[in-house]
């Protein structure tokens, strides 16, 4: 069952859709095991094994079991470790100004209280904030020096990868408004690491923040901010510039999850948010695996 939700998780796919590939698919029969006489679990089935598991709060530890597999077959985590975030759309809620202010204060509307099957459908968790995005080169050459503010819905997925081999080794799920920055004391560094510099961008950049690392042991490579209403200085530029090379590295793998495997929430509540972004870098990891193993191989 749990192959299938990797199908699931890799193709974006419903749990009625998944049912309806593996009964049409070869490819999609054979990864989980299943014969042309088989059964195929239903959407229902599915859902059922999918929930048990948000439920008993397994996902942790499949990640870490898929992760000691990593370790064994010599994936350690090297060369230090890259910190970042990124948003997850989750479908939009059409609630009040008042329904609104008491999700804000983590209570539940009061027209909502006797009211169990609309609870079920309304996402108490999800939050909406702005994403601010570059405004595109006009047609005589210029760019506007504003940029744009998008408003986005939904959660975020923090992530904290190492720079040798580039996989997920600790990873956390907030609401979308939740700050990047302070994730990074919530057990988001990895201590097994062989090398002790963090990379991030100047969201991590804290006072906060370098006293933890300073105290922990971690040399912060975390990107400086630029002074308020004055200039870049140029020392501080070129250092941010050499930083930006390896922690880009950390947009490959959101490229991956939302380019190749589609990632978006379907599920209500941030325990069945954790549970979809958890599979998700579980997938990610043995993609990644199976890359390194082919690139190893053939070098």
């Amino acid at each position: 069952m749990f192959k299938i939700l990797v199908i699931q998780t890799l193709n974006n796919l419903s749990d009625e859709r998944t049912e309806s590939l593996i009964n049409d698919r070869l490819s999609f029969m054979r990864f989980p095991g299943l014969g042309l006489s088989d059964r195929v679990p239903d959407a229902k089935t599915i859902w059922l094994f999918r929930e048990r598991l948000t439920q008993a709060g397994a996902i942790d530890g499949l990640f870490d079991r898929f992760d000691t597999t990593l370790r064994d077959a010599g994936y350690l985590p090297m060369s230090g470790q890259i910190l970042d975030a990124t948003l997850v759309a989750a479908p939009k809620q059409r609630n009040t100004n008042d329904e609104k202010a008491d999700l804000r204060a983590d209570r539940i509307p009061e027209a909502w209280k006797d009211k169990p099957a609309k609870r079920s459908h309304k996402d108490r968790h999800a939050r909406w904030t702005l994403k601010f995005t570059r405004t595109k080169r006009q047609d005589d050459g210029t760019i506007p020096s504003t940029d744009l503010a998008i408003p986005f819905f939904g959660y975020k997925s923090h992530v904290s990868i190492d720079r040798k081999f580039r996989l997920i080794r600790k990873w956390k799920t907030t609401d979308a408004a939740a700050s990047d920055g302070a994730r990074l004391r919530e057990g988001l560094l990895d201590r097994s690491n062989t090398a002790s510099d963090v990379w991030a961008d100047t969201a991590y950049r804290s006072k906060a923040n370098e006293d933890f690392m300073e105290k922990q042991g971690f040399v912060s490579k975390i990107h400086r901010k630029k002074p308020h209403l004055k200039p870049m200085p140029r020392h501080i530029q070129r250092s941010n510039a050499g930083k930006s090379v390896i922690r880009s590295r950390v947009e490959h793998v959101f490229a991956d999850q939302k380019s190749q495997m589609g990632l978006f929430i379907r599920t209500v509540g941030i325990t069945r948010a954790t549970m979809k972004i958890g599979l998700a870098n579980i997938v990610y990891n043995m993609r990644r695996f199976l890359f390194l193993e082919r690139f190893g191989n053939a070098a």
